[in-house]
């Protein structure tokens, strides 16, 4: 091939020149103005009108700049064609400035839309991903920092930055001290997660992605946060859908991350909370920010002395448990056990300034105090309408929970189920499994089933069909059990599931005692995690059948029924057991929302009177 010439030398390095952009386009057309200015300022330079070199430079220049200046030029004919081919070349420029102003400019508006500056905060939360969590989330974050002057939260996902604003604005109508910050990119590229500063954020939380497989693209933010971000001192939070990616989603993590499977978890609150009504209120009303949590205090006041003196020296806070100095926590602890130096007390408060001190001796009324045991487990009849990836982890967790001799009936549709079923049954050591494929949704079937005489009913929603869907069948089946329960004036014990959080005030209508809605209780569980990483030993410890877990025991194996009495007798009555309470439930008042008759956290100086039916939340071994 021959050497290049000139001419293609000149076009190469002149098309370089103008890839360059907007600056570049600046620099030729400024390149180009002095040079109309020196041609003009030469030829009129020799004109009678000329005004020597300087003179001649200025009112080329101004011909350039101002084409109006040319109505008040007088002089001979070689002037004004000079000046007025200026003039004409002046036009260009400026026209042709005025356009390269106007692309750079919606240019750079275009990248700002794009999101692309680096968020420039510090202690800020990182979100990582776009679901419908993202709302929950947020919706906690502004919750929890509500107390702060500024607080930033920076979302980076793979979205338009403005429709993200958008659509934030219309979901929080109200984001108080919160600055939301959003940016465009993957959330699984190092470089685009530089964008939202992790190494200098206090948490980060990724969300579940709407990918087909959600799991692989957590291991993927994990890696790009944990080894892209140099200088992380964050911890990250995130949750795996199926269980058998938990390891190799920890593993990227490494010591940094929490990441918890989100399937087993609902599993567990599923089998916990149908067995008791009731209590996915507390569990809702500890995971959110909006009434009260749980917090880490250190007291040294207490170090020393025993456990049960923590109990009683807190009016408006619960005691939990202790993290020890090593970082275990333990719940629900001997009450003899004493309080160490380093160790931190597990209390449930409104808010951090409500710990304090009780100074003054708790008043215990003795004569109401009663001592019931527990009546022991029975067998138990259980029926499952519906199925879905959480299903097996159900039965497995009803395994571990029932006595010898129950029997758990399951009902669906669903074309996975039969063979899952197969499968299962075998494995099962005290509960006898039973299977019926048929149509949940219907009238004829529900009734041959006699949900009557089942002790606890669970309606899941299907993952065979869209979401709405799948809460539409759920809620026509829900109906169904209302409408027989009232027909036969009997109250069924019936939990159920929600896919999209929209959907829980529709269900409501329907009296199921509790309602699960997978996505808001996962979505909480990681805010809460992001804010305090300890808390996820704590509600690890909780969702186990093994040590302590919540529990709603009857309130007259604690004192006597219909008498005035306060919450320090109570707990007291509840500490003689090896237990601790945290609260009550008000059975008249069941059917009330929000609360649904459960009082956490009560101001233990406060009387009440408790009726028969009426429950204690307590943490208890069984």
């Amino acid at each position: 091939m021959s050497e290049p010439t000139f001419k293609q030398r000149a076009r190469y390095w002149f098309d370089n020149t103008m890839s360059k952009g907007t600056k570049a386009l600046i620099g030729w057309l400024t390149v180009i103005t002095l040079a109309l200015t020196a041609i003009g300022a030469l030829f009129l330079v020799f004109t009678p009108e000329g005004d020597g070199v300087g003179g001649s430079l200025w009112t080329s220049f101004i011909h350039i700049l101002d084409a109006g200046t040319i109505t008040g030029d007088v002089g001979g004919a070689a002037s004004m064609i000079i000046m007025f081919i200026t003039t004409i070349g002046g036009l260009v420029i400026l026209s042709s400035l005025v356009g390269v102003l106007t692309t750079g400019l919606d240019a750079k508006l275009e990248d700002l839309r794009k999101g692309r500056s680096l968020v420039v905060e510090k202690d800020h939360t990182v979100i990582l991903g776009w679901s419908d969590q993202v709302f929950i989330v947020i919706s906690e974050l502004v919750e929890a920092n509500e107390s702060e002057k500024r607080a930033c939260i920076a979302i980076l996902a793979d979205r338009d930055k403005v429709e993200m604003e958008d659509e934030i604005r219309s979901k929080i109508a109200d984001l108080k001290s919160t600055h939301v910050v959003c940016r465009t990119g993957d959330p699984a590229d190092p470089d685009s997660i530089a964008l939202v500063n992790p190494s200098q954020a206090k948490s980060v939380i990724i969300l579940t992605s709407a990918e087909d497989d959600p799991d692989a693209q957590l291991v993927r933010s994990l890696l790009a946060v944990t080894q892209g971000s140099t200088g992380l001192n964050c911890h990250v939070v995130g949750a795996v859908v199926e269980g058998r990616n938990l390891p190799a989603a920890r593993l990227a993590g490494g010591r940094a991350a929490h990441v918890v499977d989100a399937n087993d978890l609902m599993a567990r609150l599923m089998v916990q909370t149908c067995r008791q009504s009731g209590l996915s209120v507390v569990y809702t009303d500890l995971l959110d920010f909006g009434g009260d949590e749980i917090y880490m205090v250190e007291e040294p006041g207490l170090f020393g002395r025993p456990l049960s003196q923590a109990l009683h020296s807190y009016r408006t806070s619960s005691f939990m448990g202790v993290l020890t100095k090593e970082g275990r926590c333990i719940i629900n602890p001997p009450s003899s056990a004493s309080l160490q130096p380093g160790d931190k007390l597990i209390l449930i408060a409104a808010d951090d300034s409500a710990i304090q001190l009780d100074g003054s001796r708790p008043i215990i009324d003795e004569n109401v105090i009663v001592a019931r045991a527990d009546a022991g487990n029975r067998a138990e009849r259980t029926l499952i309408l519906g199925w879905n990836a959480m299903s097996r982890m159900i039965l497995e967790q009803l395994d571990q929970y029932v006595a010898p001799g129950s029997i758990t009936d399951v009902v669906s549709d669903h074309p996975d189920a039969p063979e899952a079923i197969r499968k299962i049954g075998p494995t099962m050591r005290v509960q006898g499994l039973n299977f019926k494929e048929d149509d949940t949704t219907d009238r004829l079937l529900l009734e041959s089933l006699n949900p009557g005489s089942y002790n606890h009913i669970i309606a899941l929603c299907s993952d065979d069909v869209a979401p709405q869907l799948a809460d539409s069948k759920t809620l026509v089946t829900l109906l169904h059990l209302r409408d027989m329960a009232q027909r036969s004036n009997t109250r069924f014990k019936v939990v159920s599931e929600m896919a999209d959080d929209r959907n829980r005030t529709l269900a409501q209508v329907t009296q199921a005692d509790d309602f699960i809605v997978s996505d808001k209780l996962i979505s909480l569980l990681l805010t809460q995690t992001a804010e305090n990483p300890h808390l996820s030993q704590v509600f690890s410890q909780l969702f186990s059948p093994d040590g302590s877990e919540i529990y709603l025991k009857p309130a007259d194996h604690y004192v006597r029924p219909g008498v005035p009495v306060n919450f320090y007798t109570v707990a007291e009555s509840a500490r003689r057991r090896g237990e601790t309470a945290i609260g009550y439930r008000v059975v008249a008042q069941a059917k009330q929302a929000p609360s649904f008759g459960v009082h956490l956290n009560p101001d233990k100086a406060q009387q009440i009177m408790l009726q028969p039916g009426d429950k204690i939340v307590v943490l208890a071994e069984d």
